[in-house]
C-alpha cells in the first residue's frame, strides 16, 4: 500500500517548482509574477495548473506552459500535470507579489 500524499506538502513542492520558471522578458518568476492562478491536485496526483501570459502574443506562448508541465511532471508524487492558459482576467501589474514589484523597482 503506498503512503498518503500530503496534498499541501505536494502544493509546497509545486510552488517550489513554479518558482525556479521566468519569463524570459521579466526577470520575476512566474510565481511571484502572478501568472499562475490556480493549481489544482486530484486523487490521482494528476495537477491542473490555470496559467495565464504578460500577453497574448508573448514570445514564450508555445514554450512556457511546456516547461510549467515539463518542471510539474518532474516532481515524483506528481503522476500528470496540464498547463491550461486563460486570459480571463487578463493579466496585469496588480497580480504581482510585492517581492516582485520591489524586484523591478515599482514599490
Amino acid at each position: 500500500m503506498s503512503a498518503e500524499i500530503d496534498v499541501n506538502d505536494l502544493g509546497e513542492k509545486i510552488v517550489r517548482v513554479l518558482k525556479t520558471i521566468f519569463d524570459p522578458e521579466i526577470p520575476v518568476d512566474i510565481y511571484e509574477l502572478g501568472l499562475i492562478y490556480d493549481v489544482f491536485v486530484n486523487e490521482e496526483y494528476d495537477v491542473k495548473i490555470l496559467m495565464t501570459l504578460t500577453t497574448p502574443n508573448c514570445p514564450v506562448a508555445e514554450t512556457l506552459p511546456l516547461e510549467v508541465e515539463e518542471k510539474v511532471k518532474s516532481i515524483d508524487e506528481v503522476k500528470d500535470a496540464e498547463v491550461e492558459i486563460t486570459f480571463d482576467p487578463p493579466w496585469n501589474q496588480d497580480l504581482m507579489s510585492e517581492e516582485a514589484k520591489l524586484e523591478l523597482g515599482m514599490l
